[in-house]
């Protein structure tokens, strides 16, 4: 006679309890919304001033300047992580929405952080030092990339909802009622069911996810950086310049892969408490999952489309956020 152990209370309890912390922290954000973009943005721009003062003491040899640079840059790239940016969206929204080892976890936010830094450094040297263009056509030029960069996001959502439905459907269609007198060959379309929750649980991106991630994250220059870039090029101490943005990408991505990790361990216990659905149930809600995550950033993209700012003749990096 077999016994059946019953599981634990905690692994009941558990899920619950993330999801109303989940709702509340949400619904909390929702309420104060307003507030928290007018903090983050006052918070930026202070920060921006500081980051200013720190590249007129070097002007004026003051070294210790440097120092107090470098580790305002990184702070500031460490509470940019918390404010709205389409970096931590698109990060997070396809590790909830995809399986990914434990190290892509942590090397794609941090190097689509790098990206965004070294994009940023590209936009100044190759406009601003190349072409020697005024602040009014580098507005212009920033307004360009930026609505290039959401239509580079939005067909990125749309190459993972068309790989998804490519790689579920055919692990999804009813298997054949009867396959007498002829061997079973078992492969990915042969609908045996075989090849499904399993296949799609350990099946990790490929490359060339992960390289669209990166570039979808780091195709946007951040504008705070632009403008530490148009500054210390401006005084003459643009390796300054340089060293100050890759320390505010390396803090943002530290932050990010923070988040990400977090992302993808509660995506693995909303998988673990939902494998006592039947395998076809569960296949279909891997689906849902992975199509969502396309939408999602097909519908972030159009938003960023939408709402890119306008071009400024006196140059706008302080307000257009990163």
């Amino acid at each position: 006679m077999t016994t059946r152990t019953r599981p634990a209370p905690l692994a009941f309890a558990a899920p619950l309890i993330i999801a109303v912390l989940v709702i509340v922290g949400a619904y909390t954000l929702h309420a104060h919304w307003g507030a928290f973009l007018q903090w983050c943005l006052s918070l930026q721009i202070a920060l921006h001033r500081y980051l200013v003062l720190y590249l007129l003491q070097l002007n004026n040899h003051q070294y210790t300047g440097g120092l107090w640079l470098l580790t305002g840059a990184f702070i500031y790239g460490v509470l940019h992580a918390i404010g709205p940016g389409h970096g931590k969206f698109i990060a997070t929204t396809y590790l909830s929405t995809n399986r990914e080892t434990l190290k892509a976890t942590r090397l794609i936010p941090f190097f689509g952080s790098l990206m965004q830094g070294v994009s940023a450094i590209l936009f100044v040297f190759i406009l601003a030092v190349g072409f020697n263009l005024a602040a009014g056509d580098l507005s212009q030029s920033r307004w360009y990339v930026e609505k290039i960069s959401a239509v580079l996001i939005g067909s990125f959502g749309l190459w993972l909802v068309l790989r998804a439905v490519k790689e579920s459907l055919p692990a999804l269609r009813p298997a054949p009622r009867f396959t007498a007198f002829r061997p079973h060959q078992h492969d990915a379309s042969c609908g045996c069911g075989h090849h499904g929750v399993g296949h799609a649980q350990t099946q990790a991106g490929d490359w060339k996810t992960r390289l669209g991630i990166i570039l979808a994250i780091g195709a946007r220059p951040c504008s705070g950086a632009i403008m530490i870039l148009l500054f210390s090029n401006a005084l003459g101490i643009v390796t300054w310049g340089i060293a100050a943005v890759m320390a505010m990408s390396l803090g943002t991505g530290l932050s990010i892969m923070g988040m990400s990790l977090a992302v993808r361990y509660a995506r693995q216990a909303a998988l673990r408490y939902a494998d006592n659905r039947p395998p076809r149930q569960l296949q279909w809600l891997l689906l849902a999952l992975r199509v969502a995550g396309g939408l999602a950033l097909m519908l972030f993209a159009l938003i960023l489309f939408l709402t890119v700012i306008p071009v400024s003749a006196n140059g706008d990096y302080i307000a257009a956020g990163c």
